[in-house]
């Protein structure tokens, strides 16, 4: 059997110590940078940790996808996320999952929704369209833009293509 000593001083071994301390800091940090939901990015992925406090920072992040809008929303009202979705809800859902939200992680949580007048649609033909953003302890989980027609269409927030 071979055993093997070393000698460290004072300083060595505070800093062998302070090392394997910040190791395991970083360790912490990715490891829970790594357990937040819908991580991996879908290709239509819209979220981003957006301050939505004011009409100002919402109407800033709906110039972001290309949409103008009227500064003040038409609606604003608190609703709530239903803790047993039926088929409709589960449809929007998908739309938002779609996006990089998920609706499913508010379940029973109040929340608010702003609905603002889009002005610059694409081939809108006598058409009116609204852009709707979802809002909780101000920041954006969820959003659409939809139009006002009795079988109006409703798609995510990037602008369309080929319309």
């Amino acid at each position: 059997m071979v055993v093997l000593t070393a000698k460290l001083s004072k300083s060595k071994r505070i800093a062998i110590i302070a090392l394997i301390v910040i190791a395991i800091a970083v360790l912490i940090v990715c490891v829970r940078g790594s357990n937040k939901p819908n991580e991996a990015a879908a290709e239509g992925d819209v979220r981003t940790s957006q301050c939505a406090k004011t009409d100002e920072e919402r109407v800033a992040y709906l110039k972001s996808f290309g949409w103008e809008v009227d500064p003040t929303p038409v609606q604003t009202q608190e609703v709530r996320v239903p803790t047993e979705p039926n088929d409709v809800f589960q449809r929007y859902n998908d739309l938002q999952k779609s996006q990089g939200f998920n609706l499913d992680d508010y379940a029973g949580k109040s929340i608010h929704r702003y609905v603002y007048k889009v002005t610059n649609y694409p081939n809108a033909e006598n058409q009116t369209w609204f852009a709707t953003l979802l809002v909780y302890k101000d920041e954006i989980i969820g959003a659409d833009v939809s139009s006002s027609a009795q079988n109006g269409v409703m798609h995510g927030l990037h602008m369309p293509q080929n319309t």
